[in-house]
């Protein structure tokens, strides 16, 4: 007859958890915005606003990523059918080559052609133009919102400002009550 042996089983080691990698960054995951024209909301009534995609090259869509996008003196036009977005700066991506891309080209705007008719009919009253408020991601690629804007007169901008003012101080009025 055999002989049995008795052996310990070792005890189950503890799965090995995945290595702590750096967390994603906020402005890729699309979290945070690449950018945002802050003068826009100051300088324009913002009306409606619509979502586009961005025609890029690579190495614009990793200077984004970067931070290096400004909506400041930019606008959109439609010409032709199509939608575009000038004067977006894009600074050069900081690793790249001789094919790095222009700072300040035209690029195309992806809209569905509805959207391009709506936009273009409230476009051409007079007055109005396109306005890109922000650049963000959303899954992986880049997207800018664009508003119809109707330009602010300078009394419009003094009232804005003592509308904000004025409900600042309500606000920290009631903190002040809440606090009592």
């Amino acid at each position: 007859m055999a002989r049995q042996t008795s052996h310990q089983v070792a005890p189950a080691a503890p799965p090995k958890s995945k290595p702590q990698s750096r967390p994603r960054d906020p402005v890729a995951s699309g979290t945070r915005d690449a950018s945002v024209n802050r003068a826009a909301g100051h300088n324009y009534f913002l009306l409606d606003k619509f979502e586009a995609g961005v025609a890029l090259l690579g190495t614009e869509v990793k200077s984004i990523r970067e931070g290096k996008a400004n909506l400041k003196d930019a606008y959109g036009i439609i010409k032709d059918g199509e939608a575009f977005l000038l004067n977006a700066h894009i600074g050069p991506y900081s690793h790249g080559s001789y094919t790095n891309h222009e700072s300040l080209r035209t690029r195309k705007l992806l809209l569905h052609s509805e959207e391009i008719r709506k936009l273009l009919s409230k476009t051409q009253q007079k007055g109005f133009t396109l306005i890109p408020t922000r650049l963000y991601f959303r899954n992986g690629r880049v997207k800018c919102e664009l508003a119809v804007a109707k330009g602010k007169q300078d009394w419009d901008k003094r009232e804005t400002e003592r509308r904000r003012e004025a409900d600042r101080e309500a606000r920290a009025a009631i903190a002040r009550n809440k606090g009592a």
